[in-house]
């Protein structure tokens, strides 16, 4: 079991520590409210808009986090923040003078502190960021795997605890025990989460919290369970004559009574609390003040007894504190049911300083120089110094491979090839490569890599089937490996992806992670991914297979909305290549802008669709090859030309291309002229569209290889997905345009009896192109 340094002298005893680090708790609660204070009351608000922050919220982890930080944390240690306590972590930061004070008047504000934690946009230190429910909490579990695959790759990561700051209520979260019960975590003894057990939620005091179930699925789960529930206090009136009804009183008495108590004054709780004899004498011998105290002395709000818990972690497996806790605890408004937003007044924000020993006048002023308090800021802000994070080592990555596929291949086998391919023309990158799948490596053809490359595991397992001869994938589990395989659950795949993509910022060693998933459940793994992308984490996302080429599955299995991601989810590129030689060059390209300062994530959309490969019509050329590489990377390309001025351009993306090519065949049996261009990322040349109007600063020469203004014609956009996606095209010349695509539930079926549901197949394209270029 580890232990952090002590942070005050040796020499100090008990006592004094304890007082020391009360005053730190008293500075952190005062600090924290007052940030909060000036963002909603002091500042100039001209438009009326609320700001809000959460002092209660706050207020109840005050003690947890001052024990932690200026205690227990050690500078390789990470900890991620619960959102609403986003001001405590400030208020540390500036005490421990990583926050410059001109900052604690801005949360909230443009360019000021972030309304909850962020890596990206905060001025001080951040381990995760935090705001999305779930996603925050469940984040070092993935830290704590992503940093054991780096170190297993050569070292660099170090050691450290990964602490979660989680609030009750984000337990509701199914991302929670989605990640709880994967059963690599169970393997993790640096992860450890504190539950700050308020028993509170934004609207109401939670009728039934379920302590000891949650406490059972935790140890089911395989986790050491540390309960912090009763003070020094309480534990104390245990101890006398009728302490025994006392504790069965305050146990067994459901979580709104509790909460109504915590805001009695002392005459009602003596008439409130007692419900036996013994328990009325005790209560009779209690003066008012001890009594007031004695009834909200939970434990997660003792110093002593929050790092009594901390001491106790068991480093062998993963550690739940669950810490009991009164929401806006030391404030006015502490135990009301809807105190979750709620602000002191000027008067209880006087009070609080008188009880804090600050002062409303000079809010932001720090222990005097010398001081215990002060000492122990100084000893704290030493040892969590970090060193800074080193250079980032050079991933040369090739642009072409120069394979050029033949015969009939799909674009998801070809993503299998192509960092098969890579482990040949460039080892040294291929080994920063990652991937994961949520138990479908089989079925979307990774088979063959993972073969090759092995799984990930912290320690060699032995693989029970490799004498098997009809075993065709290989499951070698060993620290070599570079492929990762959770559970089934989509949220887990992605969370994970987005610590792989982050330790590029954490220890200065990039990685090339890409996580592959069926398309139709990317939605549901989107929002942890995108939160994965703001907080810095750089990675591929593959979706496959897709759309309603998928056409046996049925609806529930056809993908409509995901084309679009790319072209609407910040800090992420997306393609949805035609040609198994699209797949190369985009991954390639999606690869190289991994794990850097300036990197950017990538979606590709795949399928499972066989398409003959010659339609590409790949160049032989080198300068012809490398100019069409360059316009397949940038979004577009012209894939056939009509003679003469076109009457009508096709674009098309994907495995709706075929269809595009032959349509333009039957045009021109009617003396219609068709260009058909294949788009390749819709969010590359949207953002060359609004570059050209003055909005960005994208290159736009895209669009003149792709659409140039001399062969301008009405046009028809076709894809294997909603049909908005490439709609925006029709303003390039603004030319008469329809578009085509995937606007419905699918059907079961064969692939031209789907097509020609949806009106994207051969005879729905020839149909819109007459109907466009009809005058």
């Amino acid at each position: 079991m580890s232990t952090a340094a002590p942070a005050v002298p040796a020499a100090a005893t008990p006592a004094d520590r304890l007082a020391v680090l009360t005053d730190v708790e008293k500075r952190v609660l005062w600090l924290s409210t007052a940030i909060i204070d000036h963002a909603n009351r002091v500042r100039p608000n001209p438009t009326g808009l609320k700001v809000g922050g959460h002092q209660a919220s706050s207020a109840s982890m005050v003690t947890i986090m001052t024990a932690l930080w200026f205690e227990h944390l050690r500078a390789e240690d990470r900890v991620s923040v619960k959102p609403h306590a986003s001001p405590v972590l400030h208020a540390v930061n500036y005490l421990l003078g990583e926050l410059d004070e001109r900052y604690l008047t801005t949360l909230r504000e443009f360019g000021g502190l972030q309304s909850y934690p962020s890596r990206s946009k905060d001025p001080d230190p951040v381990d995760y960021s935090t705001g999305s429910v779930g996603i925050g909490a469940t984040a070092p579990i993935w830290g704590a795997l992503a940093r054991r695959y780096v170190e297993s790759k050569g070292g660099g990561a170090g050691t450290g605890r990964q602490y979660s700051l989680v609030g009750d209520a984000e337990l509701d979260e199914g991302a929670c025990w989605e990640a709880i019960l994967d059963p690599m975590v169970a393997e993790l003894g640096e992860v450890v989460w504190i539950v700050d057990l308020n028993r509170q939620s934004l609207d109401r005091v939670v009728p039934n919290i379920g302590a000891l179930r949650i406490q059972g699925m935790f140890e089911a789960a395989g986790w050491q369970v540390l309960t912090v529930k009763y003070g020094r206090l309480l534990h104390e009136l245990f101890a006398r004559p009728g302490g025994d009804a006392l504790r069965r009183r305050i146990d067994e008495m459901p979580n709104p009574e509790y909460q109504r108590l915590l805001r009695c004054t002392p005459a009602q709780l003596r008439e409130r609390l007692p419900d036996c004899p013994e328990l009325a004498q005790l209560v009779g011998t209690l003066d008012d003040e001890t009594l007031h105290a004695a009834i909200r002395n939970l434990g997660g709000h003792d110093l002593q007894a929050v790092g009594d818990a901390l001491r106790a972690i068991d480093d062998t497996r993963p550690t739940v504190i669950l810490a009991y806790t009164v929401k806006g605890r030391g404030l006015a408004t502490e135990g009301h049911p809807q105190n979750h937003s709620s602000l002191l007044t000027a008067e209880q924000l006087a009070e609080l300083a008188d009880a804090v020993g600050a002062s409303t006048e000079a809010p932001w002023a720090r222990f005097p120089a010398g001081s215990a308090a002060d000492e122990l800021c100084r000893r704290t802000a030493a040892r969590l110094r970090r060193e800074p994070v080193p250079a980032l080592p050079a991933v040369d990555l090739p642009t072409d491979i120069g394979r050029t596929p033949s015969g009939r291949a799909t674009t998801q086998a070809a993503l299998g090839r192509t960092l098969l391919d890579l482990t040949r023309s460039a080892p040294e990158a291929a080994a920063r490569v990652v991937t994961l799948c949520p138990d479908v490596s089989s079925s979307t053809n990774l088979g063959g890599w993972v073969n090759k490359v092995g799984v990930w595991s912290a320690a060699e397992r032995r693989d029970w089937f490799d004498d098997d001869p009809e075993t065709i994938l290989h499951w070698r589990e060993r620290p070599t490996g570079q492929h990762l395989e959770l559970g089934i659950a989509e949220g887990n795949l992605v969370g994970l992806l987005g610590e792989l993509g982050a330790t590029w910022s954490r220890w200065g060693q990039p990685l090339l992670p890409i996580g592959v998933l069926y398309d139709p459940f990317v939605e549901r793994a989107l929002e942890p991914w995108s939160f994965g992308i703001y907080a810095g984490g750089q990675s591929i996302l593959v979706g496959t297979p897709s759309g309603v080429s998928l056409a046996p599955e049925g609806g529930a299995h056809q993908s409509v909305t995901t084309p679009s991601v790319g072209l609407e989810q910040p800090g992420c590129i997306t393609y949805e290549p035609a040609f198994a030689i699209d797949v190369e060059w985009t991954l390639l390209a999606s690869l190289a802008r991994l794990g850097r300062p300036d990197g950017t994530s990538a979606y590709l959309r795949l399928s499972t669709r066989p398409v003959d490969q010659t339609l590409a019509a790949v160049p032989a050329d080198p300068a012809a090859r490398e100019r069409r590489r360059k316009q397949v990377v940038a979004g577009a390309y012209p894939l056939r030309r009509a003679a003469g001025t076109p009457d009508v351009t096709i674009a098309s993306m994907g495995a709706i291309v075929p269809e595009a090519l032959a349509a333009a065949d039957r045009l021109a049996e009617q003396g219609i002229a068709a260009d058909v261009v294949c788009v390749t990322s819709p969010g590359l040349l949207f953002e060359a569209v609004q570059a050209r109007a003055g909005h960005g600063d994208a290159e736009s020469w895209v669009l003149d290889a792709a659409f140039p203004g001399h062969r301008a014609a009405p046009l028809v956009t076709v894809l294997d997905g909603h049909p908005h996606t490439l709609a925006f095209l029709g303003g390039i010349h603004r030319q008469r345009a329809t578009h085509l695509g995937v606007s419905r539930f699918g059907q079961s079926g064969d692939l031209e009896s789907v097509y020609r549901y949806h009106g994207i197949g051969t005879d729905g394209i020839v149909a819109a192109a007459l109907d466009v270029t009809d005058a």
